[in-house]
């Protein structure tokens, strides 16, 4: 599995605030049973 660093992230993301609310968003969403969108 490769390893997806914060400045991968950052190339997406304008700030790492911003990551780090988008990361609990979606922690939150697959706590509630959302659907993983990859294979782990």
């Amino acid at each position: 599995m490769a390893r997806i660093t914060v400045e991968d992230c950052l190339s997406v993301v304008d700030n790492r605030f911003e990551l780090v609310l988008m990361a609990t968003k979606r922690a939150r969403q697959l706590a509630k049973g959302a659907d993983p969108t990859i294979d782990a």
